[in-house]
């Protein structure tokens, strides 16, 4: 057969990423015997996959292994019959009652799709970042902070993000180190409250000063190195948490016609769909979403719901 004239594979749900919330989605959809794909470029599991410890997430009292958590939501979404690509999604083009998807594989047809591809933590890509990450660097205060009690701290950021996290982790820090690369950016009403922890010694702040080389021995973070006034400048520490914004994983939606915010986030009305009928969103790409590991379970089921109720009410039996 000619590639001219090649059937292209059509599905009932496709799902963009494989995270949290699209593996609780695709439990959903699957378990009421509906077709369901996922494209997932990286780890099936998301940023839940790659994260060291979850303290958070309802119903493990001790707490699970971030990688055990992905690997028990990817294992139960293929029970009920989910199909897990690996590969990326390139494009998406709304074509009626079906939409197009173009991926590395080839392109599919689906009468319904779901964007969950998350978001990341944007990096600063300094010697040792990659290499500790999870293992001393880190980008979630509520996630790992409880690992530091009474440890010190470097954090890494001088917007509204790094300072409400900074605060945030003094709860078990001894001490932090803010270093910000040039000033604090972040809101008068934060800026007013940090000066409370700057008072009492939890925090002390270090304007104008770069993150150079995060430092570890025997895999462990010992120190960060950077630079202030052109001098080099060093910082010990038992862990780093950089909070230099998060990147979505929308680029691949540019020219769909998907609405996005000013963010890049994937805009939703109540029921979690798009501006395009037969498109959702759910977890933490979607516009206002809360970024937490058990929000994003909880908008993929619902998502699923929809997602039938759509699929109902549009028949278009697949017939390749």
């Amino acid at each position: 057969m000619s590639s001219d004239t090649k059937v292209t594979p059509k599905h009932d749900v496709i799902i963009v990423g494989a995270g949290p919330a699209a593996l609780s989605a695709a439990i959903y959809t699957t378990r009421e015997d509906i077709d369901t794909v996922l494209f997932e470029r990286a780890v099936p599991g998301g940023l839940a996959a790659v994260t060291d410890w979850v303290d958070n997430y309802p119903g493990f009292p001790d707490g699970i292994a971030g990688l055990d958590l992905g690997s028990n939501l990817q294992k139960q979404a293929e029970r009920f019959g989910a199909v897990i690509e690996l590969g990326e999604v390139l494009s998406v083009k709304d074509e009626g009652a079906w939409k197009r998807l173009k991926t590395t594989n080839g392109d599919m047809l689906a009468r319904a799709v779901l964007i969950a591809t998350g978001s990341d933590y944007k990096k600063i890509g300094v010697p040792g970042e990659a290499e500790y990450y999870a293992r001393g660097v880190h980008y979630c205060a509520t996630c790992d902070g409880a690992f530091y009690r009474d440890r010190k701290l470097v954090v890494v950021g001088g917007g509204n993000s790094a300072i409400q996290e900074a605060m945030f982790l003094t709860r078990f820090a001894s001490h932090i180190d803010l270093l910000v690369r040039s000033t604090v950016k972040a809101s008068d009403v934060l800026q007013h409250e940090l000066q409370k922890y700057i008072d009492n010694g939890k925090i002390t702040v270090h304007l104008g000063t770069t993150t150079d080389e995060i430092v570890g021995e025997n895999n462990e973070v010992v120190k960060v190195t950077g630079t202030k006034d052109g001098e080099k400048v060093e910082f010990p520490t038992n862990g780093v948490f950089i909070f230099v914004g998060l990147k979505p994983n929308s680029e691949f939606l540019a020219g769909s016609g998907v609405e996005l915010d000013h963010l890049h986030l994937v805009r939703s009305d109540e029921n979690l769909q798009t501006n395009i009928p037969g498109v959702f969103v759910a977890g933490d790409i979607r516009s206002g979403a809360t970024m937490q590991i058990a929000s994003a379970t909880g908008e993929g089921a619902t998502a699923a719901l929809k997602l039938r109720e759509y699929l109902e009410g549009h028949t278009h039996p697949i017939q390749n």
